[in-house]
């Protein structure tokens, strides 16, 4: 039992340095010595806890997005609404560092697929929330209706996200705020009449 303690408490230590280096240093930086190091803890003891670096920034980036969870449980009942206020939050919020280096793994994932599975797993978990909410405010919505328009939604998000991240002074609640919840209320395409 002491044995389990103790790795349960360096593993807490070594998540606490990842966020700490993470926050202060930023994602370039995070190597494995920086961590190791913060944390007090040699390679060893790492990888027997942790497959690899990416898998503690992962972790680490996971708890952040499910701290600002409208729906942690899944139970199902979160709104479009609560769902851009979640991302609003974890942009902005205290999860902000962590927020940007979500978006630098996004951009690392283009070129690097060990990367992009995570990156592309997490996307679609937010596109079938999104989805599901649309769902959940209009039954009469089919599924890839749903899905499209959670995409666009999410691309716009993630748009408005690098746009915070570039100008300190941009308004992302408010930018969001304007986005369409619902696809029968988005813009007409190019060529429509409204």
């Amino acid at each position: 039992m002491a044995r389990y303690r103790v790795g349960m408490e360096t593993r807490a230590r070594i998540l606490e340095a990842t966020r700490d280096v993470l926050g202060e240093q930023g994602l370039e930086s995070a190597t494995l010595k920086a961590i190791t190091d913060r944390a007090g803890v040699g390679a060893g003891s790492f990888y027997n806890l942790f497959e690899s670096k990416e898998a503690a920034v992962w972790e680490v980036l996971a708890e952040a997005i499910t701290a600002v969870d409208p729906d942690p449980d899944g139970h199902g009942t979160e709104t479009v609404d609560d769902l851009i206020a979640a991302f609003v939050a974890f942009v902005t919020g205290e999860t902000a560092t962590l927020a940007r280096i979500h978006l630098q793994l996004a951009g690392i994932a283009l070129t690097e697929p060990e990367v992009a599975a995570p990156i592309a797993r997490s996307h679609a978990r937010r596109v079938e929330r999104f989805a599901a909410a649309m769902q959940r405010d209009d039954p009469d919505l089919d599924d890839a209706s749903a899905a499209g328009h959670a995409e666009v939604v999410l691309g716009a998000l993630t748009g408005l996200a690098m746009r915070t991240v570039m100008a300190h002074d941009f308004d992302l609640a408010a930018a969001a705020a304007g986005l369409p919840r619902h696809p029968r209320a988005a813009a007409p395409a190019v060529g429509q009449s409204s």
